[in-house]
């Protein structure tokens, strides 16, 4: 499947047709009317960037989700020591894969697709919190496990030093301040947050509210989420039955109290009923989804007054409990129960699903790789939500939900 894009008209779109998208009750908004998040993951693109050779990898990804209508691409502006590091050491950066990260930018503002940027992850891959932490031992600090990246002032520092690096980094490609782009939809404070050393939440919900300040201070123009992934905690003990597993109740997270936090724009939610659920029948999967979003959804209009992205969600092909087709049938369960609340004027903000990769890099595939030239079943489904939703987007948005 192949699509040609006048790259010339992106290029000369003007500065006032490509405003901030901005937050307008349960609403994301641009320009004055509606704005529904059509997206994507892919993590690796600025890593990616780097070199020419691997470069038209990036720019076919864009221009593939372009074609189909794929508007939001979250991926990560972190790569923390290890191969191809942005940051190699705290405060310590490698330019080129910096560069790396304004191709990205510059690349995706051509396309039309917007950027959701995490800036750290939860996990080890890429470095993440774990990272910090081993850069706080080497440092001479006493830490005793992963979770004191949420509390020690030091390594709270480190981080805070890398949200100042990227949110001020000027582009060398557009010559343009990140924090200043509307290409970025939004900041992303942390990929999966949790903190299972404090069930209570309290650690994660402090650095939550000094995060969401910091990068508020620097740069009040973007929206901002957590990177959560949905999951209730102690503040809201009526919904935790709501989680997956009992156990989930005791990561150290906590949706609606993370999410009434100060400077959270929107909310974050992901899917992942294939890794949390033992249960075979792909129907009971299909249940669990539709109810998991449309709590998440109401909880988003009635108690937190935003609207909810579903930031990642998908099914492995690689799970041997489900038919081949499983995974498009789980991704139009996600596309239609988002469509029934855009059409009440609902807070389903959009989802990204995870997670969409060109031709020619299958071995980097999770189980979870959507490549849309070998999957035109899926590539007609994305092609016919974006078209609904364009259809269900409504009115412009009043003043009185300012």
């Amino acid at each position: 499947m192949t699509h040609s894009l006048n790259h010339h008209d992106h290029e000369m779109m003007s500065d006032e047709e490509w405003g901030f998208v901005q937050k307008r009750g349960t609403q994301f908004a641009l320009d004055g009317q509606p704005f529904y998040v059509n997206g994507f993951n892919t993590y690796w693109l600025m890593d990616f960037s780097v070199d020419e050779e691997t470069r038209g990898k990036v720019r076919d990804v864009l221009r593939q989700a372009s074609a189909v209508g794929l508007n939001v691409c979250r991926t990560w502006a972190f790569n923390d020591a290890g191969y191809r590091a942005l940051q190699i050491s705290p405060g310590e950066y490698d330019e080129e894969v910096f560069k790396g990260l304004d191709f990205v930018v510059s690349e995706a503002k051509k396309h039309k697709v917007r950027l959701i940027l995490s800036l750290c992850n939860n996990w080890e891959e890429y470095g993440g919190k774990a990272q910090y932490v081993k850069w706080g031992k080497e440092a001479g600090l006493n830490l005793t496990g992963e979770d004191d990246f949420f509390k020690d002032p030091t390594i709270k520092e480190y981080y805070k030093a890398h949200v100042m690096m990227v949110l001020t980094r000027v582009n060398s490609l557009t010559k343009m301040m990140y924090k200043d782009d509307p290409t970025i939809l939004s900041w992303e404070l942390i990929n999966e947050p949790r903190c299972p050393s404090d069930p209570s939440g309290d650690m994660l919900q402090s650095w939550i509210e000094e995060m969401a300040s910091y990068v508020k201070s620097i740069d009040p123009n973007h929206l901002l989420e957590i990177g959560a992934e949905g999951f209730y905690g102690p503040s809201t003990p009526e919904r935790v039955h709501l989680n997956p597993k009992s156990c989930f109740n005791q990561f150290g997270t906590d949706f609606i109290r993370n999410h009434q936090t100060p400077g959270i724009d929107f909310a974050s939610v992901h899917i992942y009923t294939d890794s949390w659920l033992s249960d075979s029948i792909s129907g009971t999967h299909l249940v669990f989804v539709k109810n998991w979003m449309e709590e998440h959804m109401d909880d988003a209009e009635k108690t937190l007054n935003m609207p909810v992205v579903f930031g990642e969600f998908g099914v492995s092909s690689k799970d041997k409990r489900f038919a081949s087709k499983f995974q498009e049938v789980f991704m139009n369960t996600v596309y239609n129960t988002l469509l029934k609340s855009r059409k009440q004027g609902g807070s389903g903000g959009g989802c990204l699903f995870w997670q969409l990769f060109p031709e020619g890099t299958d071995h980097m595939d999770d189980g979870y790789a959507v490549v849309l030239s070998k999957s035109p079943a899926t590539s007609s489904m994305i092609s016919v939500h974006n078209v609904k939703v364009k259809s269900n987007a409504g009115s412009s948005i009043s003043h009185e939900e300012l």
